[in-house]
């Protein structure tokens, strides 16, 4: 089975750090680029951030940029989002999702370019 498991998620306070993991079972991610994309009450899921399949090229959202950094480690079929200096209104539950391409593009955040997306993971800052 394809799929895309997040994990380190959690609850922490104004400022704080988390480091997000999306795992691949099933499937490499070589080939190709993963979003991370969060979804908060009532809101729609917008995108945080992109890296290439090599790594080599990262898209941030500006609400993000210089707090969050995307990484990913191809031979362990995994992509991080490293959250820091974190706000409540960063409060959401965070996606990753394989691109269908193997980069991001300026376009990196419309949605109906991913397939496969992972089951999420709650992300709460408290203040």
């Amino acid at each position: 089975q394809l799929q895309l498991v997040e994990s380190g998620g959690g609850l922490v306070q104004l400022g704080g750090s988390l480091r997000l993991s999306c795992a691949a079972s099933g499937l490499t991610l070589d080939y190709r680029a993963i979003g991370w994309f969060r979804q908060a009450p009532g809101k729609e899921r917008e995108g945080v951030s992109c890296i290439s399949s090599s790594g080599g090229s990262t898209n941030y959202a500006d609400f993000v940029k210089g707090r969050f950094t995307v990484s990913r480690d191809n031979p362990e079929n995994t992509v991080y989002l490293q959250m820091n200096s974190l706000k409540p209104e960063d409060t959401a539950v965070y996606y990753c999702a394989r691109r269908l391409y193997s980069t991001c593009g300026s376009e990196w955040y419309v949605l109906n370019e991913y397939r496969i997306w992972g089951q999420g993971t709650q992300v709460t800052v408290s203040s």
